[in-house]
């Protein structure tokens, strides 16, 4: 019975949370192709050259960076301290996204070791207790539902604290970048950001949900699955 009461919880929450945040991912994809701002990026140097000159601003310059264009994911990888850029030709949003990245790579090097370290564990430890589910072999159920709850807060708060850092200061690194780089005009420069703004009011909420709604649901699993067998 108890299983039912917490999957029931992580429905509502859910379904809560999504209302109050009014999650529009349709909308979010849209809002990054707008061909106008595009063009204006685009008069900017290619990513990597992007990338170490922000790195070169923050006083960073010791990061590897690559580039996989055939990769949609731009990430900042800690224990490696590498800049992966993905595929962000033709999007206004890149200049952000990579500032984005090399933000991660000046954050408190602990929490980031903290982050990844811990989170690898989350997810062993997510699919061991899985597995004992699935072969009826998991012992003292709501014990171990339990222990996944705290571990899904503990991931959550370190996260989403890096993220919040990151996405907040990124578009006045950007900024200052596209000002200093000189190959847009002012106007041009203000219409970018001001989309920046728009873009990030729905981004960074779309991000905290994803990131809440990945942790519920990874618990609601387990709860279906010990409701089951």
């Amino acid at each position: 019975m108890e299983f039912i009461l917490i999957i029931a919880i992580i429905i509502f929450l859910v379904i809560l949370l999504s209302i109050i945040y009014s999650i529009n991912f349709k909308k979010i994809k849209e809002m990054t192709n707008i061909q106008e701002l595009d063009n204006i990026t685009n008069k900017y140097p290619n990513n990597k050259d992007i990338c170490k000159t922000i790195l070169k601003k923050l006083q960073n310059e010791n990061v590897i960076i690559e580039e996989d264009e055939k990769s949609d994911m731009t990430v900042y990888v800690a224990m490696s301290n590498k800049i992966c850029i993905g595929n962000l030709k033709n999007s206004y949003t890149r200049i952000q996204t990579i500032a984005h990245e090399c933000l991660h790579s000046i954050q408190d090097r602990k929490i980031l070791l903290f982050n990844f370290i811990f989170s690898n564990i989350y997810l062993i430890y997510f699919a061991i207790v899985f597995l004992l589910a699935c072969f009826k072999s998991l012992p003292y159920k709501m014990t171990f539902v339990t222990i996944l709850c705290i571990f899904s807060l503990i991931y959550y708060s370190i996260r989403i604290f890096l993220e919040n850092d990151a996405m907040i200061k990124a578009k006045y690194v950007a900024k200052e970048y596209m000002e200093e780089n000189g190959s847009a005009s002012n106007e041009e420069i203000n219409r970018v950001i001001k989309q920046y703004d728009i873009l990030n009011d729905i981004g960074i909420k779309s991000v905290h949900y994803q990131l809440l709604v990945n942790q519920l649901v990874k618990i609601a699993i387990i709860c279906i699955i010990c409701f089951i067998r």
